[in-house]
């Protein structure tokens, strides 16, 4: 247990911030789902764009490194494109 004031609310801060992380990252996983499940290119390039704005977001507030979401959709927009 935190035995100063600050550290107390440091606790509470990463508490918050732990939330806040994890519902982006639920945020990012699902929409990688959605374009995994894509069946027709249509279907994939608007699963691709929700997913590009999750992973562009995440990557901004530095949830993930700019280079993870860089290479998560590097690897989402082959796929996409090897879709008929």
């Amino acid at each position: 247990m935190p035995n100063t004031k600050s550290a107390m609310k440091a606790v509470r801060q990463n508490l918050k911030r732990r939330v806040t992380n994890l519902k982006a990252l639920e945020t990012i996983r699902k929409a990688i789902k959605q374009v995994h499940k894509a069946a027709t290119k249509a279907d994939g390039t608007k699963a691709l764009t929700a997913a590009f704005a999750a992973l562009d977001k995440a990557a901004k507030k530095n949830i993930i490194h700019k280079n993870n979401a860089s290479r998560k959709k590097s690897r989402l927009s082959r796929m996409v494109a090897k879709l008929k």
